[in-house]
C-alpha cells in the first residue's frame, strides 16, 4: 500500500514539473525571449518520453530556433517532430513554410499535400500555398486557395489580407488600399495597419505609409513585422541609422535576419 502511494505521488510530482517546465517555455515565447524558449523546450525533452509531447516540444523548438535565426537547427527540430508524431498537421504547416522560405517550394507543395490528408481546415496550409502559387505567376490558384480558407474559417483575418495582399502584388494599389481601409474600420488590428503601411508605401507616400506603421506598433509593440515596414519607409526617406534600428528590433522579436539579409547590407556596421 506504502509503495502504490509511493509511486502515485512520484507520478504527480513529475507531471507537476513537466507542467510548471512547460508553463514556463510558453512564457517565455509570450515576452518573445526565443532564447529562453529553446533553452526551456530542451530540457523539456530531456526529460519527456511520451512521443506526442516530444513532437509537440520538437515542433515548438524549431520555432524558437527559427525566430533566432537558426533556420538548420529548426528544420532539423520540425523533422524530429514528425518522425515522433507523423501525423501532427501543424508540423507539416511549420515544414512547409520553413522549405518555401528556403527556396524549396516543390518540397514545401508535398509537405502541404500531405499535411491536408490530415487537417483539411489548417488554413496554415493554404496560407503558404497561395503565397508559393503567387511566387510562381498562378493567381488563379493563389485566390483560390484564400477563399477556400473562408469556407470554412470566414473571419480568418490572414485570408481577407491574404485577398487584399493579391491586389497590391499585381498592382492593384487602389484595390488593395479599399480593402484594408474597410478591414480596419472592422477591426483595427496591428496586422491590418501594417499592411496598409505596405500599400501606402508601394503608392509612394511615405508619410501615410510610416502613420500606419507606427499605428501598427502602438497596437502591438511586439509585431516584429511592422517594424520591417517602418525600416523600408525609414530606408526610402534617407533615415539610415534609424532604419536599422528598426531592423535590429524587428530581429529581436523573432524575425529572422535571414530574410532581411538585403536590408542589413545597407546599416554601417559600428
Amino acid at each position: 500500500m506504502k509503495k502504490t502511494l509511493l509511486l502515485t505521488a512520484l507520478i504527480c510530482s513529475s507531471f507537476s514539473l513537466y507542467a510548471q517546465d512547460k508553463k514556463i517555455a510558453e512564457e517565455c515565447f509570450k515576452k518573445a525571449d526565443y532564447k529562453c524558449a529553446e533553452e526551456q523546450y530542451t530540457k523539456l525533452l530531456e526529460k519527456q518520453q511520451i512521443q506526442k509531447y516530444q513532437s509537440e516540444y520538437y515542433n515548438s523548438l524549431g520555432t524558437a530556433q527559427r525566430r533566432l535565426g537558426k533556420t538548420a537547427l529548426a528544420l532539423k527540430s520540425y523533422e524530429s517532430a514528425l518522425k515522433t508524431n507523423p501525423l501532427s498537421a501543424p508540423v507539416y504547416a511549420n515544414l512547409a513554410s520553413l522549405n518555401s522560405q528556403k527556396g524549396n517550394k516543390t518540397k514545401a507543395l508535398e509537405y502541404i499535400s500531405t499535411g491536408l490528408t490530415i487537417d483539411a481546415e489548417n488554413p496554415e496550409f493554404y496560407l503558404t500555398r497561395s503565397k508559393i502559387y503567387d511566387s510562381q505567376g498562378k493567381k488563379d490558384l493563389a485566390l483560390n486557395d484564400l477563399k477556400q480558407i473562408l469556407t470554412f474559417a470566414p473571419d480568418n483575418i490572414y485570408a481577407k489580407t491574404g485577398l487584399a495582399n493579391l491586389k497590391k502584388n499585381n498592382g492593384d494599389l487602389e484595390g488593395a488600399l479599399k480593402d484594408y481601409n474597410q478591414l480596419i474600420s472592422e477591426k483595427p488590428e496591428s496586422l491590418l495597419y501594417n499592411g496598409r503601411a505596405d500599400v501606402y508605401f508601394k503608392m509612394k507616400k511615405p508619410k501615410e505609409a510610416l502613420t500606419d506603421a507606427n499605428k501598427a506598433i502602438s497596437i502591438d509593440p511586439k509585431f516584429a513585422h511592422s517594424y520591417v515596414t517602418k525600416a523600408l519607409v525609414l530606408f526610402d526617406t534617407a533615415k539610415p541609422k534609424e532604419a536599422c534600428e528598426n531592423l535590429n528590433k524587428a530581429v529581436s522579436l523573432g524575425y529572422e535576419k535571414a530574410i532581411l539579409a538585403d536590408y542589413f547590407a545597407k546599416c554601417v556596421a559600428k
